[in-house]
């Protein structure tokens, strides 16, 4: 984004003036079956506040390029929402993808997670099939649980103090 080097990655608080370019975003065509539509992810935020949703936009420097939600310090035995810390949406626009950026986004979360109470781990979820982000997520140190919520494939990173 810059020709003195790769622009620095931030995660912002979604402003109401900047809600609708966060719900703009898109990912690749054959990336849609795996990554929930923005508009989604706001609906599910305000549908379930007991999940502790925690938004944020993804930016290169001054551009937006994607968003990233956690379920940030759910209280044990929710069945809904049953691990304390979740990434629960990530998405980097088309536009944006290969620079970095999601790796970038991932680790902003995990230093955010290390400020947070009883954050031990990060876990995460993903739907199986070809061209799935399961490769991303094993690069960044995820590993399987063994389980499956919701059809999905449940991976955790565990976050050393």
């Amino acid at each position: 984004m810059s020709a003195d080097g790769p622009a620095v990655v931030t995660l912002r608080e979604i402003a109401a003036e900047d809600r609708e370019a966060v719900a703009a975003l898109a990912v690749r065509p054959d990336q849609v079956r795996f990554v929930a539509p923005n508009r989604s992810s706001f609906r599910h935020a305000e549908e379930e506040p007991e999940g502790h949703p925690w938004l944020r936009a993804v930016y290169a420097g001054d551009h937006l390029v994607g968003f990233v939600m956690l379920s940030d310090d759910v209280a044990p035995g929710d069945p809904v929402h049953p691990w304390r810390y979740f990434l629960w949406r990530l998405m980097i626009d088309a536009r944006y993808q290969g620079r970095g950026y999601g790796r970038a986004a991932v680790e902003l979360v995990v230093a955010y997670l290390h400020k947070r109470p009883n954050a031990n781990a990060l876990f995460t979820s993903y739907v199986p099939g070809e061209g799935s982000p399961a490769g991303f997520y094993a690069r960044l140190g995820f590993a399987p649980t063994g389980e499956v919520f919701e059809e999905e494939i449940v991976l955790r990173l565990a976050l050393d103090r």
